[in-house]
């Protein structure tokens, strides 16, 4: 059995189509339609069925869906098992969160391409949820996210890169002489609750009793900032990290202490073949990142 024609087959499932697989994959939609065919006469049965206009697994298809995610990990386990170099074989598959890919991630990466050029790095994005729940099924080896507000497993390790206190964010003309009050009485623009720091955000406004004029909530810490550029409210967000200098039509301004901060850091399962390659990265970020407000745990 090919293992390619599994990997075809798993990813015609995700996508829901095979012209969407087959551009995920990089090949033609006759190609991956031969590779289903191939592996459904070596196991002897159907796999995929039309559905309107997506494919889906057929009941056989649905019965070997998760075997043949567990077998392939386990075949590139056995490959980066196989190494004979100091660390094993990649890629390393590496998750990060939409802020983590604009701000932290590119200068690592950098470094981590001249410092081990024959170990790839796949990149997947997500929310730090639906990461933290990809690393711990084994679908990636380590991601970058924001530590949730219960403990991790104890299957997952965990190595804090960043500490990022809420700060009021507004046009840089803007005048204000309490964050406090221009957070309560200019329009706002709320970071989505449903993420750890949009609560910490909402929680922390409330204990100061400040009930702000929301036009908008949304998730996106980038997106709210150029809403913000616009002059469309002003917003508190965790002070994320910027390639480059800072945008000049923007301000940062700090909130009254006792002010959270959300924790910004790498996840890996600690038993994983991979978790070298894990350690390595974080231990080379660590080495780069600005350790003024990098705290260890």
């Amino acid at each position: 059995m090919d293992t390619r024609f599994l990997q075809t087959f798993i990813t015609v499932v995700d996508m829901g189509s095979i012209a969407e697989a087959a551009r995920r994959l990089d090949l033609a939609p006759t190609t991956v339609a031969q590779q289903i065919r191939a592996l459904e006469t070596d196991i002897g049965a159907q796999l995929l069925t039309r559905s309107g206009r997506t494919v889906k697994p057929t009941v056989v298809g649905t019965r070997i869906l998760e075997r043949a995610r567990t077998l392939l990990r386990e075949v590139r386990d056995l490959r980066s098992a196989a190494s004979d170099t100091g660390l094993p074989a990649g890629p390393l598959r590496l998750g990060a969160t939409p802020t983590a890919l604009m701000g932290l991630l590119p200068p690592l990466l950098r470094n981590w391409m001249n410092a081990n050029p024959n170990i790839p790095v796949f990149i997947e994005p997500g929310t730090s949820a639906r990461l933290l729940d990809r690393v711990n099924s084994g679908e990636l080896d380590a991601a970058i996210l924001v530590h949730p507000t219960y403990d991790l497993p104890k299957t997952c390790a965990w190595r804090q890169l960043r500490e990022e206190p809420l700060i009021l964010l507004t046009r840089s003309d803007m005048k204000v002489t309490d964050a406090l009050h221009t957070a309560a009485h200019e329009p706002f623009i709320r970071y989505d609750r449903s993420v750890v720091a949009g609560k910490m955000a909402d929680d922390y406004l409330r204990a100061h009793g400040v009930r702000p004029k929301v036009n908008f909530e949304l998730d996106g810490i980038e997106h709210i900032a150029k809403l913000v550029a616009e002059g469309f409210g002003v917003s508190v967000l965790p002070d994320w990290p910027v390639i480059g200098n800072h945008d000049p039509s923007l301000r940062r301004w700090p909130l009254p202490a006792p002010c959270p901060s959300r924790r910004v850091g790498m996840c890996w399962l600690r038993a994983s073949v991979r978790a070298q390659l894990a350690e390595a990265f974080v231990q080379m970020a660590e080495s780069n990142l600005d350790g003024g407000k990098r705290k260890r745990r």
